[in-house]
């Protein structure tokens, strides 16, 4: 994120109510480790930002909940410091307002946290191969489902859904913000700036032009009409002038899980697709969040 759009996410923030964007915020009441994660499947290291709560270096026994925090397009693992959205997190924690869990962002590109249609890029592979142990065995993770939770903005909200919905036995929870949900892949057939920013924004996963058949078999829509979702804590909202039209494809899910009658937490809020959008509702996420661990806050002052 550039200097002009940190600049403006800071006087959102302070609009909202939250702290000035320099990192770290006031006291600095969690800390936050960018590091890198071997894989042999992609054959390159991967970054990530985990994001440690208050007081994880005192206690050196207690074990925390997971979130899988997933960027979207053109963001990378330092989405909530470099956003300085890390400060609305630190404010929550302050204020009691959810208790204390880490956030775990891995670098992802342009993947979709999805096996490439070319083959190139098996993301998907390494996320649940090899990072999910990988976190689980350098932090003091808590292990089983119910304390592995995965959400998104964005790509992340796709990437949230579409592993959540192919691995249910893995995660207890997803919660997905402005998710990049298209109901009907369009077909392209001309060149212009449509087709350029369609094939720039989908090409590396789903192929270019994006193989339509790949698409749906991907689709958070297409798993969550037959994934086992009994038991799964699930939320997502978007904008209702989101300018990708993302808000039809939350439409579609919550009509799909609605109609399987699988309980869920579905908005529609004013707003586009933008920053402004996500600092406004990304702590409803993480309070979603923090409810489906089961943590209460007011035990964790």
């Amino acid at each position: 994120m550039n200097s002009a759009r940190r600049a403006l996410l800071a006087t959102i923030l302070a609009l909202l109510g939250f702290g000035a964007c320099a990192i770290p915020a006031r006291a600095a009441t969690a800390t936050a480790q960018c590091l890198a994660a071997p894989s042999r499947i992609l054959h390159r290291q991967v970054g990530y930002c985990a994001i440690l709560p208050p007081g994880y270096g005192a206690d050196k026994t207690r074990r925390y909940p997971v979130l899988y925090l997933l960027h979207g397009l053109g963001e990378n693992r330092t989405m909530l410091i470099r956003s300085g959205l890390l400060n609305l997190v630190e404010d929550l924690w302050d204020k009691n307002e959810i208790g204390k869990f880490l956030i775990v962002t891995p670098d992802a590109d342009s993947s979709f946290y999805i096996n490439s249609l070319n083959g190139h890029e098996h993301y998907e592979d390494f996320f649940i191969r090899e990072f999910l142990p990988f976190i689980a065995h350098h932090y003091r993770a808590l292990p089983g489902r119910a304390h592995r939770g995965i959400g998104g903005l964005s790509m992340g909200g796709y990437g949230a859904l579409h592993l959540a919905f192919r691995y249910p036995q893995l995660f207890g929870s997803v919660a997905a913000e402005s998710a990049a949900l298209i109901e009907h892949l369009p077909s392209v057939t001309v060149v212009g700036p449509e087709s350029h920013a369609i094939h720039r924004m989908l090409g590396g996963a789903f192929g270019s032009p994006p193989d339509p058949a790949f698409w749906a078999k991907n689709s958070p829509l297409t798993l969550a009409r037959t994934a086992r979702l009994a038991g799964m804590k699930i939320y997502f909202d978007c904008g209702r002038q989101d300018g990708y039209g993302f808000y039809r494809g939350a439409e579609a899910l919550n009509r799909i899980l609605t109609a399987r009658r699988i309980p869920h937490e579905f908005h529609l809020y004013p707003g586009r697709h933008d920053w402004i959008y996500f600092a406004a509702h990304l702590p409803a996420l993480l309070r979603f969040e923090s409810n489906a661990f089961g943590l209460a806050p007011a035990s964790h002052r």
